[in-house]
């Protein structure tokens, strides 16, 4: 009886853990597609490493951990839209907040009184404990995510792609950059809880950059972005289970092999699509 218990609660919580990762590759396939696109690899980045001060605002003024940290991360994606647009480099301002709100949230958990943190669950993800109400957050950010994606699609992808072409048909590229930015908050707060802070952005990306060797057009990339997104997720949960690894850094070890493969595979099946 007690070995048939152990098997129950063994499923149990791996089966939340699957549905929770499914849920994060949802959304990080096609939204990673538009990050490379967009080039805001290091932008993606930066705003994962900020959400852990989102983290420690968040435990001292006693809200929502995904509340604090889409604040935060907002508010790092403005100021450094609003100093790019007085001259500073965007890419040093990413550097600077990027560190800067990593390092003074780590040092801000520590003064938050009563409050004992462990501070890998936020920095690498704690898939396994995921609850069923930590499910029921993750699944309803992410229809948001889906729903804000799918309703701009198509103006976002013309604003990245093209500019001049998005500003004669009337579409405005800062407020389709703004959508994203809004997205990308979203996703790296619901993101937390599966692979932590420091993983978010290669789920985002390493997915996006192997479905290019697989799809011809952007609709479909997306698609199988989230499709490898979901396989690194089942494949580094299993990974985790037999070797007895930490799961998030797993799960993008898995996805980081699938890269490996699609870029060995893709020169074969470009050879093939041209005869």
């Amino acid at each position: 009886m007690t070995t048939t218990m152990t098997t129950t609660m063994l499923d149990d919580f791996l089966i939340r853990a699957a549905l929770a990762g499914a849920g994060i590759a949802l959304i990080a396939g096609p939204l990673g597609c538009l990050v490379v696109w967009r080039r805001m690899a290091y932008f993606g980045d930066a705003t994962a490493h900020a959400a852990i001060l989102g983290v420690a605002l968040a435990l001292a003024f006693d809200v929502s951990i995904i509340l604090g940290t889409v604040a935060v991360t907002l508010a790092m994606a403005l100021t450094v839209s609003g100093l790019g647009s007085r001259g500073h480099s965007e890419d040093a301002t990413l550097g600077v907040l990027a560190h800067g709100s990593l390092a003074l949230g780590l040092v801000a958990i520590s003064f938050v009184p009563g409050v004992t943190v462990d501070l890998q669950a936020y920095l690498f993800g704690d898939i396994l404990a995921v609850s069923r109400g930590d499910l029921a957050v993750i699944w309803a950010g992410a229809a948001l995510v889906l729903a804000l994606i799918w309703w701009r699609w198509s103006r976002i992808l013309t604003a990245i792609l093209n500019p001049e072409l998005a500003v004669s048909s009337g579409i405005d590229p800062r407020r389709e950059s703004l959508v994203m930015t809004v997205t990308l908050a979203l996703t790296v707060a619901l993101s937390l809880k599966v692979v932590g802070a420091l993983l978010v952005a290669a789920m985002l990306i390493i997915p996006a950059a192997a479905a290019r060797s697989f799809a011809r057009t952007p609709e479909r990339m997306a698609l199988v972005a989230a499709l490898l997104g979901l396989l690194a997720v089942i494949a580094g949960l299993q990974g985790s289970l037999r070797f007895d690894s930490p799961a998030g850094p797993s799960i993008v070890s898995a996805a980081t092999l699938i890269y490996v493969v699609a870029v060995m595979l893709g020169p074969v099946l470009a050879r093939r699509a041209a005869r």
